[in-house]
């Protein structure tokens, strides 16, 4: 079953003549071909795991020189949300405008046509007013039994590794758990996660003395370049989604990344447990993080190694930061091109990241470092060098990006939930929503949040008793999230409750995993 879903487009020296040359042509377009030329181009940057670790966001820590041109050129929202902070669901809120408690895909293994299956996705909208839509490395999640959406493009998509290792140590392992989740190897006719389980980890980081492009992430940005070249005299304006794994674990960097950082001066972790009266089932222990050596899988993440913990935000930098370059190189190019003056640019990570904090690494929470979400907009119709503080979700970039490309509001046919920012990004003084919407479940709760300028609330639901637990964090007091004040503030439940009322009824959650 997973076997004839394994096929990896691997790039060679000569990448940029292959991506010139192109694919099958798009779909016949519902506008006119006049009418479509007139539109302004999209390119959309996904990537994967990236939090708000970024100069432009304000951590003075981060090299990120490309991510802030852009930002110093685009409106930085400062306030934007994942749905969810899982890679293959939020990723399918940002291409449907659906939240995970809209379509009810809340796992891997739960795919959009299976849900959805008349959906029209983002890329889908534009090709049907004349747009070209491509798809360039991660874009859908595609592994643990999730499958992309070819019929979102106009062409197939072009894959690359997301689990990769140059290191001669790194690849005597053989073939590994998170290498075979990820179908980077023809799989057995079996049931993936089982299979995974009988393979060794694989490292967790690794720094050869490479190029960029021994890594997938700089072969993306070379066949964007190779598109973006191919694409400047068309007539057809074009929806380019690129998508970069990297600062996904495992952190395979090239060493010039990891020699940008002095370890000593690194941000560790301060506040390594839960906050102060909230409930344990709101953390995480172990989970996609121990699927890696040397991490050990019974020691509580808290009493990591303090070289251990360095490491791995060491290696979380590093990532960053050779994303970044990547991005600057394709930023180049559509100066070069003379396409940036035409095109729209957004920036979006997919969700957050834990590093430490709250003793969780990596993401699958309800807080902040897990849900909250770089998203950057440029180009026509965006304010420059600005910032704004409007609460947003994943769902709005959908609606937004139509308005700007001045399409009319999509209406599905899949039930939509974002609202079109465009105001915002004329003016980011405007309010248009006083709050973000996002979800995370435990067996047999529902976790929904709500999340204002100020104060988040979680809400627990226990899907058999209909049991209510609740957290609040007054993130403008308290920004490390280290006590739950739910008792304290009775009012401020009671309002944001209500918001949550409001909301659409969720789906319902899948079946615990055994």
């Amino acid at each position: 079953m997973i076997a004839s879903l394994l096929a990896v487009t691997m790039l060679s020296g000569s990448a940029q003549a292959i991506a010139k040359q192109g694919g099958a042509a798009a779909a016949s377009p519902a506008a006119s071909t006049q009418q479509a030329a007139s539109r302004p181009n999209v390119l959309f940057i996904l990537i994967d795991d990236l939090k708000p670790a970024i100069h432009g966001y304000g951590d003075p820590i981060a090299v990120t020189p490309n991510i802030d041109r852009l930002i110093a050129r685009g409106t930085r929202i400062d306030l934007a949300y994942a749905n969810q902070a899982v890679c293959a669901p939020s990723r399918i809120n940002l291409m449907t405008g659906a939240r995970s408690t809209t379509s009810g895909i809340y796992d891997f293994g739960m795919n959009l046509r299976d849900f959805m299956p008349n959906a029209v996705t983002l890329p889908q909208y534009f090709m049907k007013a004349g747009y070209r839509a491509e798809s360039i490395g991660k874009v859908f999640h595609i592994g643990h039994g999730t499958v992309g959406d070819p019929q979102s493009f106009s062409v197939p998509p072009h894959k690359d590794h997301v689990i990769e290792y140059v290191d001669p140590a790194s690849l005597a392992v053989g073939k590994t758990r998170e290498a075979a989740l990820f179908n980077e190897f023809e799989l057995p006719d079996e049931d993936v996660w089982e299979y995974a389980r009988t393979l060794p980890k694989g490292v967790a980081w690794e720094d050869p003395d490479v190029s960029d492009d021994a890594y997938a992430d700089g072969r993306t940005a070379e066949y964007t370049i190779g598109r973006l070249d191919a694409l400047k005299g068309s007539k057809q304006p074009f929806f380019l989604a690129v998508g970069f794994a990297r600062p996904h674990l495992p952190f395979s960097v090239p060493k010039k990344y990891w020699n940008l950082y002095d370890p000593a001066k690194l941000p560790m972790p301060d506040f390594e447990r839960l906050p102060e009266g909230a409930p344990a089932f709101a953390g995480k222990v172990g989970g996609e993080i121990v699927a890696y050596t040397p991490i050990p899988e019974k020691t509580p993440e808290a009493q990591y190694p303090e070289e251990l913990k360095r490491k791995l935000v060491h290696g979380y930098y590093a990532g960053v930061s050779y994303t970044d370059a990547q991005i600057g190189k394709v930023l180049d190019e559509l100066e070069r091109t003379g396409l940036a003056q035409n095109t729209i640019v957004v920036l979006w990570g997919d969700h957050g990241y834990h590093l430490g904090d709250h003793a969780i690494w990596t993401k699958h929470t309800n807080f902040e470092q897990a849900t909250h979400q770089p998203l950057i907009f440029a180009g026509p119709g965006v304010g420059k060098g600005v910032s704004t503080r409007q609460p947003t979700e994943t769902v709005d970039i959908y609606p937004t990006l139509a308005a700007l490309a001045g399409l009319p509001p999509p209406t599905g046919p899949q039930k939509m939930d974002g609202i079109n920012l465009k105001p915002v990004l004329e003016n980011p003084e405007t309010r248009l929503r006083g709050y973000a919407y996002h979800f995370y479940n435990r067996p047999h709760r529902w976790g929904q949040a709500i999340r204002t300028e100020q104060y988040r609330l979680v809400r627990w639901t226990h899907d058999q008793t209909g049991e209510r637990v609740y957290e609040l964090y007054d993130l403008v007091g308290d920004p490390g999230e280290t006590r739950n004040i739910a008792d304290e503030k009775p009012e401020v439940v009671k309002e944001l409750d209500g918001m949550l009322d409001r909301q659409p009824k969720p789906k319902p959650l899948p079946k615990p995993k055994d």
